[in-house]
C-alpha cells in the first residue's frame, strides 16, 4: 500500500497509474474525496487530509509500505515562503509521527542550492526540513517540466511566436515530462534501500526554446519562431501572464538560475534516471488539449 499526495495532479497521477499497472494497492491522500472519485472506481483507498493538517496526514500515512510526498505549487509565494514551511512542518510532524518504510518525494534540480533558487526554494526547503528523519528518503529532483510549455501554445497557434524567458535560444536546458517523474517515482516506491538518496530525473534530450519551437510548429502545421523577452521587461512580461504584481521576483530569479547555469545537473553524489518521453510527443499532447495541461 502506498500513499500519494498531489494525486489530482500530473505527477502524483502519473505515480498512481504506474503503481497500478504494477499490480500495487494505493491510498489517495485528497482534500476534496469528491475529486477522487476515478481513483476509487480503480480500487484505490481514499484519505481526506488537507496538508497543513499534520494527524489527518498520519491517519493517511498509518500501515503503508511508503509515501509519496509533495508541496502544492505555487507560482507566487508570500516573501520567506510561509506556505511551504506550514506545509512541510505538517509533513514533519506526520512522518516522525508514524515512520513509514519510506518516503519518496518530488523535489527539483537545483534544490541542493542554498539561494539563488526563486520558486525552486520550496524544494530546498523540502529536502532540508525532512531529509533528517530516520526512514529511507529519496528526493526526485526533477528538470524543468516539458509541460510547463502549455502557456506557448496559444501564441504559437495566433502569432507563430513562443516568448522566452530561457536564453540563449539556441542554449540547450533539462527538460523532462512529468509521466516520465512518475514513472521514475513508482519505481523508486517499489525499491528497498537506506538513508538518503538524491535522483536527477531528465529526459531523453535536452532541448532549447528553439527546439520547443520547432515542436510546436511540427504539432500545429505552422512555421513557429521563439522570441526572447529582455530581461528587464519580465516584471510586465509575467503580469501580463496573470501574476500579481510584488509576487514576480522568485520566478525571475528561478529562470536567472538556469540561464545563468547555477541551476545544473550533475551534482556529485546524485543518481540520474533519464526518461523517454519526447518534447515533441509532449507538444503534440497539448496542442491536442488546446494548451490544457492534462
Amino acid at each position: 500500500m502506498y500513499a500519494i499526495t498531489g494525486i489530482t495532479g500530473r505527477v502524483g497521477g502519473a505515480i498512481a497509474e504506474n503503481l497500478l499497472a504494477k499490480g500495487e494497492q494505493i491510498r489517495a491522500i485528497v482534500r476534496n474525496p469528491e475529486k477522487a472519485a476515478r481513483w476509487r472506481d480503480r480500487g484505490a483507498e481514499i484519505a481526506v487530509a488537507d496538508v497543513d493538517d499534520p494527524n489527518a496526514l498520519a491517519s493517511a500515512f498509518e500501515g503503508t509500505d511508503g509515501v509519496f510526498l509533495m508541496i502544492p505549487p505555487n507560482f507566487t509565494p508570500a516573501p520567506g515562503f510561509p506556505e511551504t514551511r506550514k506545509t512541510l512542518a505538517a509533513y514533519r510532524a506526520a512522518l516522525a509521527k508514524t515512520l513509514p518504510k519510506k518516503a519518496v518525494y518530488l523535489s527539483s534540480i537545483g534544490a541542493e542550492q542554498a539561494s539563488g533558487l526563486g520558486l525552486i526554494t520550496s524544494c530546498h526547503l523540502l529536502e532540508q526540513t525532512l531529509g533528517d528523519l530516520p526512514i529511507p528518503h529519496a528526493f526526485l529532483r526533477a528538470g524543468w517540466f516539458m509541460e510547463n510549455h502549455a502557456w506557448d501554445v496559444t501564441t504559437a497557434r495566433s502569432e507563430g511566436k513562443i516568448f522566452s524567458n530561457l536564453y540563449p535560444l539556441d542554449r540547450k536546458f533539462s527538460l523532462v515530462a512529468t509521466a516520465d517523474i512518475g514513472k521514475a517515482g513508482a519505481d523508486v516506491l517499489r525499491q528497498q534501500w537506506t538513508g538518503t538518496r538524491y535522483i536527477e530525473v531528465a529526459g531523453p534530450d535536452q532541448y532549447s526554446p528553439n527546439d520547443i519551437a520547432q515542436s510546436l510548429s511540427s504539432a500545429l502545421g505552422r512555421p513557429v519562431e521563439a522570441v526572447a523577452v529582455p530581461r528587464e521587461k519580465w516584471t510586465e512580461f509575467f503580469i501580463s501572464q496573470g501574476m500579481p504584481a510584488g509576487r514576480t521576483e522568485p520566478r525571475a530569479e528561478m529562470v536567472d538560475g538556469f540561464n545563468s547555469g547555477w541551476i545544473h545537473f550533475g551534482v556529485p553524489g546524485a543518481e540520474h534516471i533519464q526518461g523517454t518521453t519526447s518534447l515533441t510527443s509532449v507538444m503534440a499532447k497539448l496542442v491536442a488539449n488546446g494548451g490544457q495541461e492534462a
